[in-house]
């Protein structure tokens, strides 16, 4: 088994290098645990990259990404970049990042932990019990679709994108969910719009095929406006979702908010060389170096590393369940805080899920 990792670190912007902070102190702790090392490597990226080199995603922090078994990322945005030309953009480079190392899959769980059923905005009986995992296609799609563009026509102007999908990218992230789910209760829900889009039409249809290598995974498939108020109503019924960029990005978002609070959630965007860690919040440029933010996201983030790049399930569910045990106990950051709990800081948190590793 690989001992030893070269892991590219990308703190980004507003509270990033805070959370990233947190994350590397918990690797730590785990390297020594199960006798791995790691060799982490710091680079610029997004606003701070613009600030210092004048381009969201220098070649030197890609080169880096691409020469790392790994990638951990903190945030990056802000309002000071905000007036920048759309290409220019601290969230181009995270844009470019995703294609460059064709990482074509996104994957963001949703748990609600019974200790925080109080800070999700659905009724504790529809909420109790939900662990779900979005798998969204991240490299098709209207985001990347050609031909795109804002032109005048007719003496107006008019905007359009490109919906497109080819069989191949549908194969993979179908196969992916399959095998996501044989390792989770066996669910694949497919997520499209096949009553209207003849891109979704193939999509179903390319997901049917692939179900034949999977026949002991149970597939269903689901409208995505339907999907959308399922997650709602009866969140619990859902394993693994599968769907496209942009239902995913919507869906992926609407799972995350059922749990209360984005600080809480990890994701990954892998492909089939390269992985990507990251919270999928953002930048919080308001508490930004305040010590304030909720590092739990990363951390998870960090875990979801563990697992899937490292091999190591048993340390990502030795980071999983020390954060559940720190929630018992009653320890909160500023975003998760309620009456009758200890407010800490990120250092506090860090230190709290440190001992119990």
């Amino acid at each position: 088994m690989k001992k030893h990792f070269k892991i590219a670190v990308l703190p980004g912007d507003g509270i990033g290098p805070e959370i990233i902070d947190a994350a590397l102190k918990v690797l730590d702790v785990i390297s020594k645990k199960y006798g791995i090392t790691f060799e982490f490597e710091k680079a610029l990226v997004g606003g701070a990259a613009i600030d210092a080199v004048g381009d969201p995603l220098p070649e030197e922090t890609l080169k880096l990404c691409k020469e790392s078994d790994a990638v951990l990322f903190g945030a990056v945005g802000g309002e000071k970049w905000d007036n920048l030309p759309t290409d220019k953009r601290p969230e181009k480079g995270l844009l470019r990042i995703r294609k460059e190392l064709n990482l074509f899959a996104n994957i963001r769980p949703a748990k609600a932990y019974d200790a925080l059923l109080d800070a999700s905005p659905l009724k504790q009986e529809i909420i109790k019990g939900v662990n779900l995992v979005v798998l969204r296609e991240l490299t098709g799609d209207v985001y990347f679709g050609e031909p795109r563009g804002i032109e005048e026509r007719n003496n107006e102007r008019v905007g359009y994108n490109t919906m497109i999908y080819y069989e191949h990218e549908i194969k993979r992230i179908a196969r992916l969910a399959f095998e996501i789910a044989r390792g989770r209760r066996n669910k694949v829900t497919s997520v499209d719009k096949a009553n209207v889009l003849e891109v979704s039409a193939l999509w179903r249809e390319v997901v049917n095929e692939v179900h034949n290598d999977y026949a002991d995974v149970e597939l269903e498939h689901m409208y995505v406006d339907n999907c959308a108020m399922q997650l709602i109503r009866r969140p619990r019924d859902f394993d693994v979702i599968v769907t496209g960029n942009i239902f995913g990005d919507i869906i992926s978002d609407e799972a995350g908010a059922l749990t209360g609070s984005l600080g809480m959630l990890p994701s990954a965007s892998i492909g089939e060389r390269y992985a990507f860690y990251e919270p999928i919040h953002g930048s919080a440029p308001d508490i930004a170096g305040k010590g304030i933010a909720n590092p739990i996201a990363t951390i998870l983030s960090a875990a979801m590393m563990l697992e899937l790049t490292c091999k190591l399930p048993e340390a990502a569910r030795d980071i999983e369940n020390a954060v559940e045990k720190v929630l018992e106990e009653g320890y909160r950051t500023a975003d998760i805080w309620s009456v009758g709990t200890k407010r800490v800081n990120t250092q506090e948190m860090t230190e709290a899920i440190i001992k119990h590793l």
